[in-house]
């Protein structure tokens, strides 16, 4: 794929105070975009200007929701390189989600052709700071300009990039959340597993409902018995029992298969944690807590790695987790896990990539 690059004569001024950059407030120089046309495929990818797009008023992805999206970061390393974390995955998983939202699939290797491209425009946009990142938006979507529910025959792909802090103002200090045990996110069968705009969309009101109640995040049950934990905000749930058990949601179909996910369980194996993926009664789950056996729990991904948890809120009922803090297990996964990230931790598992 010969990649076209038309960069801007009006660049911006990057931030100077990097503790005040926020989550996905800032936009670099740039993005990239690549289009589909049934029987042509992909064509025309280019790195141009950041701009705003232009769409017909009946565009399909405005009424039918044919869009799909990804998350990933670029990291600054001490000796002053740049490292992406396992990129191929998130374009895999994309094409997963392109399958089930029936839209044309983008080869791995185009878009990662296309995101090195772009970073080799404005990967200088990534900050300094400890903790902070550059952080990487890949969207597509669908743009037949016709009022009819069936697939687009035209989508647009783009990458755009937003040079961030941490995901929660309060960084790694521990969260309440809440458990919805009304609204559902997502059932086996549907859409849960692919990261499109949609799953989101249906949990704001449960998510705004949690924050009136003074909880950061709300956890979701299953769909259909609502009795068993699935998510954790736009987040994947981990539970460590005892300082030496992490064991977390079963992939069912309905939850997101999180690269963080993934890479926690993998890691957590390598430290000598035993590890286990199994359906989660959240009844069991309180009862584990009152009794002391389950000692820490966290959420997991791109954009905030892990995010400790010490309360929980459930029928009314607030039961507290671990001895407040961050808990040990959960410390020592993003120290490992960042320090690979960064580069200050050596990458035994292969899953960096260098920005040229």
């Amino acid at each position: 794929m010969n990649v076209q690059m038309t960069l801007s004569n009006s660049l911006k001024a990057k931030p100077t105070d990097e503790s005040k950059l926020g989550f996905g407030q800032i936009f670099t120089d740039h993005m990239l975009m690549i289009n589909y046309t049934e029987g042509q495929g992909w064509h025309d990818a280019r790195v141009v200007p950041y701009q705003n797009l232009s769409l017909d008023p009946s565009c399909q992805v405005l009424h039918y929701g044919q869009e799909i999206f990804e998350g990933l970061k670029c990291y600054r390393t001490e000796n002053g390189e740049f490292n992406l974390f396992r990129p191929t995955e998130n374009f895999n998983r994309m094409k997963r989600s392109a399958e089930r939202i029936g839209m044309a699939q983008l080869p791995v290797e185009e878009a990662m052709e296309g995101l090195l491209a772009l970073l080799s425009a404005d990967k200088e946009w990534t900050p300094h700071q400890e903790g902070t990142s550059l952080y990487i938006r890949p969207t597509m979507i669908a743009t037949d300009a016709f009022l009819g529910v069936s697939a687009s025959k035209t989508y647009l792909f783009y990458i755009i990039l937003s040079p961030s802090g941490a995901y929660y103002a309060s960084g790694l200090a521990p969260v309440g959340i809440y458990v919805e045990d009304e609204l559902v996110r997502a059932v086996r069968g549907g859409v849960g597993f692919a990261k499109t705009g949609g799953n989101y969309a249906a949990s704001i009101l449960a998510s705004v409902n949690a924050k009136k109640n003074g909880y950061a995040q709300v956890l979701w049950l299953d769909g259909v018995q609502q009795r068993y934990i699935e998510e954790v905000g736009a987040m994947n749930m981990m539970f460590v029992y005892e300082g030496k058990r992490i064991v977390t949601p079963a992939l069912n179909g309905s939850i997101l298969p999180g690269i963080t996910r993934d890479s926690v369980l993998k890691l957590g194996a390598k430290l000598g944690y035993e590890v286990e993926e199994t359906h989660m009664d959240i009844n069991d789950v309180i009862a584990d807590i009152k009794s002391g056996k389950l000692t820490e729990a966290f959420g997991t991904g791109t954009a905030a790695v892990v995010s400790p948890v010490d309360k929980i809120c459930f029928k009314g009922e607030e039961i507290a987790i671990g001895k407040g803090g961050i808990g040990e297990v959960t410390q020592k996964l993003y120290d490992t896990l960042t320090g690979i990230q960064f580069g200050t931790t050596e990458d035994t598992m292969d899953w960096i990539v260098k920005v040229k």
